[in-house]
């Protein structure tokens, strides 16, 4: 028997079904556009329309446009099956909703700025495409994830699936505050891989770290947060006590590193070609600015990493 038969609420399906469907175009099209996107490639190569001297691997523009690719494809990858799970009214989407939003929140700022900056330094946007993208950047956060978090943190939702679902899966098992620690570290794992394309640059303790060395620390920095979100989501204890004092050592290097630093700091370490470093070192940014900018998403990810402290039982040999 359903746990929810004979208890009242508002059904949600059809709110659900929609959401679905809605996920589910837009990660087909995501998933359509990363291809395409691919073509951008050919215009900065040698004969291409916006050729220059400089242009390829190591580039700002050859990582904007790779990064971009990347976004498309993460995009497809995560939207796809959850808007099948919606369409279909699987009740893993709740908590997976939920820790995507709060992973959204979380990182939501600094984002929103990057995916600006990179889209309006790749396109020329009129004056009006540009207002609407802004605008709808602008509506994204923090509006989206708070109305969702409401709907999706509701007990018609959590009923609605539950009565279309019955059976209990795995990932509903996962406290939903681990499950946001996991999607933000898998996150970070993409951002520091994304460095390797400039230069392999790493802050650490107010130097730049590049090249070879900075991308051997990227890799075990990733690791490190691979085998931190497992732990998480294993609900092991060591797991919350290494997420809070590694990765809150890697914050305060990074934000000492760019608060320590110029923005000329940045492009003589990322290595730029002198065409690209001579129009990005015209932007008006300061390393205490891009400190504080990369400081937002790391103090609220500690703060994440707190409030999933509570939820991680212990490992199953120490439980009496």
């Amino acid at each position: 028997m359903s746990e929810t038969e004979g208890v009242s609420y508002r059904d949600r399906r059809r709110i659900l079904v929609t959401i679905g469907g809605l996920l589910l175009l837009t990660g087909l099209t995501a998933a359509i556009l990363g291809p395409l996107e691919m073509y951008c490639f050919t215009l900065f190569s040698e004969g291409g329309r916006f050729h220059y001297d400089g242009f390829g691997f190591g580039s700002f523009m050859f990582g904007n446009i790779a990064c971009q690719i990347a976004g498309y494809y993460l995009i497809a990858l995560v939207l796809v099956p959850l808007g099948y799970g919606h369409l279909r009214l699987r009740r893993w989407i709740r908590p997976l909703s939920l820790a995507l939003l709060w992973s959204w929140a979380v990182l939501g700022i600094p984002l929103s700025l990057a995916f600006l900056f990179a889209w309006f330094s790749a396109k020329e946007p009129s004056v009006a495409t540009a207002a609407v993208i802004a605008g709808a950047v602008a509506v994204a956060y923090p509006l989206i994830p708070a109305l969702f978090i409401r709907f999706y943190g509701g007990r018609d939702v959590r009923l609605t699936l539950e009565s279309r679902d019955p059976r209990k899966g795995w990932l509903e098992r996962i406290p939903v505050p681990s499950l946001v620690v996991a999607v933000l570290f898998a996150f970070y794992v993409v951002a520091l891989h994304a460095l390797i394309l400039f230069n392999g640059v790493f802050g650490v303790w107010g130097t730049w770290v590049t090249g070879l060395p900075g991308i051997v620390l990227i890799d075990v920095t990733s690791l490190f947060l691979i085998v931190t979100a497992w732990g998480t989501l294993a609900g092991r204890r060591w797991a919350w006590w290494s997420s809070l004092v590694i990765f809150g050592a890697l914050s305060v290097s990074w934000v000492v590193t760019l608060a320590a630093g110029t923005w000329s700091d940045v492009l003589a370490a990322t290595d730029f070609p002198p065409f690209e470093r001579e129009i990005l070192e015209r932007i008006p940014l300061r390393g205490l600015q891009l400190a504080i900018l990369v400081a937002i998403p790391l103090a609220l990810t500690l703060v994440a990493i707190l409030r999933a402290r509570d939820p991680v039982p212990g490992p199953p040999a120490a439980q009496s």
